[in-house]
């Protein structure tokens, strides 16, 4: 729920490949399939705003919503190279959500549902999700398996490279709460020296049961579990979920 500061301006690049063009049309797939009540739909924790466009473009009317002032001015910006799409970016927490109406499908993608590291923070956000979508309307959402956390992520380290930009990336897993802590050194280069930057990432697997439970709590019939960008049910060594719930 920070502001990501540095990462904002390098998130891009460190996404770059993610085809947001095919998960736009996964979950316009899923859409179709479950059906949905009208166009509008909610981008919850948007970021830099690539979803949002792509969402736009295919004629959605989109409302983006994230926490970080510094992810939205990369959004605004994007934003800006393409007026006739009239996408709505609005600054707030997941867990605080305030719209001015309903919305006929929540779409939250990315593991965004892992960065909330207090099970009480992922309820209120259901609820708040619950509370501005109309009744029929689906709620879709990916998450960060507890596999993925243990196995793949663990405490394993990575290094990225750009032309302009040298990332180095450390994981810390914590066993007894399923919580991979990211550390992130960016250096840049500026004026034939390196800028060193630092941001810390936290992001918290939860149980299918769990993320169930909370949604039917929340008003959301169940629909579907899916593996990855499928149809297929998961996998045992799935690394992400795709839930699909209706607003009862």
């Amino acid at each position: 729920m920070r502001g990501y500061g540095a990462f904002a301006w390098y998130y891009d690049e460190l996404t770059e490949n993610v085809s947001y063009q095919k998960r736009a049309d996964y979950f316009l797939q899923l859409i179709e399939k479950f059906g949905s009540s009208g166009p509008i739909v909610l981008d919850l924790a948007c970021g830099t705003g690539s979803l949002s466009m792509e969402l736009a473009q295919r004629g959605c009317d989109v409302i983006g919503v994230d926490a970080s002032e510094d992810m939205l001015s990369v959004a605004q910006e994007k934003a800006m190279e393409h007026p006739e799409w009239d996408i709505l970016y609005l600054c707030q927490s997941m867990t605080e959500l305030d719209l001015f109406g309903t919305v006929d499908t929540t779409i939250c993608a990315l593991d965004s549902i892992n960065h909330l590291t207090d099970p009480r923070q992922v309820q209120q956000t259901f609820q708040k999700v619950s509370l501005f979508t109309a009744p029929g309307g689906l709620f879709l959402f990916d998450a960060n398996t507890p596999y993925k956390h243990r196995e793949v992520l663990g405490n394993s380290c990575y290094i990225y490279e750009f032309d302009d930009l040298f990332c180095a990336w450390q994981n810390f897993f914590e066993e007894a709460t399923c919580t991979v802590t990211v550390q992130l050194d960016f250096f840049s280069e500026e004026n034939g020296h390196y800028i060193r930057e630092q941001e810390y990432i936290v992001e918290r697997a939860y149980t299918q049961e769990e993320l169930s439970q909370w949604l039917e709590q929340a008003g959301f019939e169940l629909l579907a579990v899916y593996g990855e960008d499928s149809l297929d049910p998961p996998a045992p060594d799935c690394q992400r979920w795709i839930f699909a719930a209706r607003k009862k």
